[in-house]
């Protein structure tokens, strides 16, 4: 018990150092070897005999006999990740793919030593935003690297295609020869068959200078990038990186199942932040703001002691189906009302006033173009659905 506590504390220990390295934004190469480190006294603590037990399980028809195909899974990831990226209508994009085993299988024929593998794998990662000589300097001059073997290794990252790539490469005379890249170049095949089956061929990129930093993936790893499109008065050049990420990692969960099973794994994660900064930026150069609520109409009084009157017409917006607010403030003034409704991209004001209620009108007002004008109370669901786009009843 006592070796357990203490391997429970160097795990902790271990993960909040990376945590504070991801913080300060630390080096990839760093935060990489650290979580390896991690990840090893996690395996190392193993399974905690005294909590409850759970079971890995894999896809129903997955068996060790061969029969599940992994490329199908991963087509289907890329494919969910292009329909995301195209729904969400940031700008082209790319996607570009490669495999953990062909980048092995090439630092190995051109002589890259097992040792330097991952730390020669971090530096190609950065050939998206450096020039080749710059990581080629990186790799002779601070990671020991012999410059014969780093021109090598350049003769291929340096390459990206479609799957005519991939048959070329599978008639390189060396590549070819090393069973973990001929393993990836199989799959990466078959998987553009998969690509092209779903329409997303066009989409899809192999390039040979993906590495993605993180030890665990195992197989097809792939990231999106929006493509350069010429900048608009106004906008800045976008330096956001990828937009989307994942592969193949069939190692990592079968490291926490005590019976160390095989488990088969394939994922991607959407940058989120990433694409709300695309889009706050692009808002900003058009000079539009960036709605914060799906509010439709705030509900607004134009002298004292009418809330009840809000509250009564709030309610018949609320059972109309109509996503309409009012401010909390028994006796707001109306000019904070309107300001309200500017800063949060409210689209529509509906005012109710003494004279308004004389005359059985509410006072519809347009944010954007203040222009107001009355409408009969029953009228005003469908004045409101009309302008908002919603469906008018029919009866």
């Amino acid at each position: 018990m006592a070796e357990r506590a203490a391997l429970e504390e160097l795990v902790k220990l271990q993960g909040e150092r990376v945590r504070g390295l991801k913080q300060q934004k630390a080096s990839a190469e760093l935060i990489e070897e650290e979580v390896a480190k991690l990840l090893k006294l996690k395996a190392q603590l193993g399974p905690d005999e005294s909590k409850q037990k759970f079971v890995l399980k894999t896809p129903k028809d997955f068996d060790i006999a061969g029969n599940f195909d992994p490329m199908i899974p991963d087509a289907e990831c890329l494919k969910i990740m292009c329909e995301i990226l195209s729904s969400l209508q940031i700008g082209d994009f790319l996607v570009k793919v490669n495999d953990r085993r062909i980048l092995d299988g090439m630092f190995a024929i051109c002589g890259v030593p097992d040792s330097k593998f991952r730390t020669i794998c971090s530096s190609v990662d950065k050939l998206d935003k450096v020039s080749w000589e710059e990581v080629k300097n990186e790799m002779v001059g601070e990671k020991g690297l012999a410059p014969e073997v780093a021109d090598r290794i350049g003769d291929y990252v340096q390459q990206h295609g479609g799957v005519s790539l991939v048959e070329q490469l599978l008639q390189d005379p060396k590549l070819s020869q090393n069973k973990q890249a001929l393993e990836g170049l199989r799959d990466l095949k078959l998987l553009f068959e998969y690509l092209t089956l779903f329409g997303i061929d066009d989409k899809i990129s192999f390039d040979l200078s993906l590495a993605r930093g993180l030890d665990y993936y195992t197989g097809v790893i792939y990231e999106a990038v929006l493509l350069q499109t010429p900048v608009q008065a106004g906008e800045e050049p976008l330096g956001v990186g990828s937009v989307a990420a994942g592969g193949r990692y069939d190692g990592l969960v079968g490291m926490f199942d005590p019976k160390g099973r095989k488990v088969p794994c394939v994922g991607l994660s959407i940058g989120v932040e990433r694409i709300f900064s695309i889009v706050e930026q692009r808002l900003e150069a058009l000079e539009e703001k960036v709605r914060t609520t799906e509010t439709q109409v705030l509900v607004a009084s134009a002298q004292k002691k009418l809330l009840e009157e809000r509250l009564k017409l709030v309610s018949e917006l609320w059972d109309a189906g109509i996503k309409a607010e009012l401010l909390y403030k028994k006796n707001p003034k109306l000019l904070n009302q309107l300001q309200y409704c500017e800063e949060a991209g409210i689209p529509l004001v509906a005012i109710i006033g003494e004279q308004e209620l004389k005359d059985g009108v509410i006072k519809l007002r347009s944010v954007t173009s203040r222009e107001e004008v009355d409408i009969r109370r029953e009228d005003l669901v469908e004045e409101i659905k009309r302008r908002t786009g919603q469906p008018l009843c029919i009866c």
